[in-house]
């Protein structure tokens, strides 16, 4: 297999591997923390975004965006090949999707809630606000990072 090819293989696993964990969160994670009382699923929240920023997950989100930055690259750079146009789409929709978004959109909410008193009046609100918009953002995570592998996989076929 050449460095291209395995390369695109990491990209599509990384992509599926991070929607997966996006889709969980949409899924049943969000609306699961949704049916506690505010003080029990702020603090359950507050854990979660602890525990999330460590080595497994930042490896997949960041290291699938490195490869992709890298793929794209060689995709632009290589000449006129079938695959390139999605390899560069996807990998375009991935980074913007997860990364930015993740950065711009998820991190402020999350770092607004790490400063919250689990049982204030506050922090109901915020509490509120936070699973709506923090969902949403998710939501659009979760399906860049899956039609970004879908792209890719179907770019892999075309190689």
């Amino acid at each position: 297999m050449n460095a291209r090819l395995a390369l695109m293989v990491v990209a599509t696993v990384g992509c599926g591997l991070v929607g997966g964990v996006f889709f969980a969160f949409s899924t049943f994670v969000m609306p699961a923390l949704a049916r506690l009382p505010a003080p029990a699923g702020i603090a359950a929240m507050q854990s979660i975004d602890v525990t999330a920023v460590r080595p497994p997950l930042m490896l997949a989100l960041f290291g699938t965006a490195a490869v992709c930055v890298i793929l794209a690259i060689l995709a632009v750079s290589g000449g006129p090949r079938p695959a390139a146009l999605g390899v560069v789409s996807a990998c375009l929709l991935y980074v913007v999707g997860n990364v930015v978004v993740t950065m711009v959109c998820n991190v402020p909410l999350n770092d607004a809630l790490a400063r919250t008193d689990p049982a204030s009046l506050d922090g109901a609100r915020l509490w509120a606000a936070y699973l709506e918009t923090w969902t949403a953002w998710n939501h659009v995570r979760t399906v860049t990072a899956l039609v970004a592998a879908a792209l890719l996989g179907v770019s892999l076929t075309r190689s």
